[in-house]
């Protein structure tokens, strides 16, 4: 077993890079990656401890791209080790504009009368603060009793404090990781069109023209019948599968490494060969 999607600390999940390989290590995983938003801080800081434990690891990140007016995740996988220095300084330009929405979004929260500061929420985030930094400083403040409801009310993008930060095009995206040694995935791929069937299979016709590699076939948030169809639309499009919980620890706490929602995963090891066959 294996786990293609995970996070830790250095974006929006709550393992530190060494938990994380602690957790995979004792779960009894196989390999794992870390696929930590616009950064990838949290793998480099893995790598050692993933060596001493004898763990496989996978450098990877999840971007944040738009494709007619809609947010869409990628996923993108570096398994002959990391990428290229031109990348690693294309992701410090993405976490300039994280910080910029960052700064929007405090000034928003604050003209709704929320008494919340940057220096509040930075304390959570490290390397990267993102929504759900946001979203634990509001239930600390009481301004709500939960997570969920912290989304639901000011966070989510049809919230009331929500702000848009600058997502960078999945064409210009999907390019940056192949020639930084990459292979790209479409992740989650529910989210992107629900169950609309030929909404998806437009989008992943025209993504797998701009060069995506792979779909997200497994993931916490699919249903069996999801994971068929996208394993039809990988096949109709040549395009190779993929699959991980997007583990995020205590900020998405049903979610487990390894096994997803209630046990409802499990990716098996050939995906791996599958991911590095696919490196241009």
């Amino acid at each position: 077993m294996i786990d293609l999607h995970s996070h830790t600390d250095r974006s929006d999940g709550t393992f530190t890079p060494a938990e994380l390989v602690g957790e995979a290590v004792r779960i009894g995983l196989h390999a794992l990656a870390i696929t930590d938003h616009d950064t990838i801080m949290g793998y480099d800081a893995a790598v050692p401890y993933a060596r001493d434990a004898g763990l496989e690891l996978i450098c990877g990140v999840e971007l944040s791209t738009k494709y007619k007016g809609q947010s869409i995740h990628l996923l993108g996988y570096f398994p002959n080790g990391g990428p290229s220095d031109e990348f690693r300084a294309w992701l410090e330009f993405l976490l300039e504009s994280r910080r910029d929405r960052n700064r929007r979004l405090i000034s928003k929260l604050q003209s709704l009368g929320l008494s919340i500061t940057l220096e509040d929420v930075e304390r959570h985030g490290r390397t990267l603060t993102a929504r759900p930094h946001f979203a634990r400083v509001l239930v600390e403040k009481g301004y709500v009793k939960d997570i969920q409801e912290a989304f639901d009310v000011y966070l989510d993008e049809s919230a009331k404090g929500y702000v848009q930060r600058q997502d960078v095009p999945i064409d210009e995206a999907i390019t940056r990781i192949l020639e930084g040694g990459g292979v790209t995935s479409l992740a989650h791929p529910v989210r992107v069109a629900k169950n609309d069937w030929e909404k998806l299979a437009g989008y992943v016709s025209d993504f797998a023209d701009m060069g995506l590699r792979a779909i997200e076939v497994y993931h916490s948030d699919h249903s069996p019948e999801n994971v068929a169809y996208y394993k039809r639309l990988a096949e109709k499009f040549g395009l190779g599968i993929t699959g991980g919980s997007d583990f995020h620890g205590a900020n998405k706490p049903a979610i487990s490494l390894g096994t997803g929602m209630r046990g409802n995963l499990c990716v098996p090891d050939e995906l791996l060969e599958v991911v590095r066959a696919k490196v241009a």
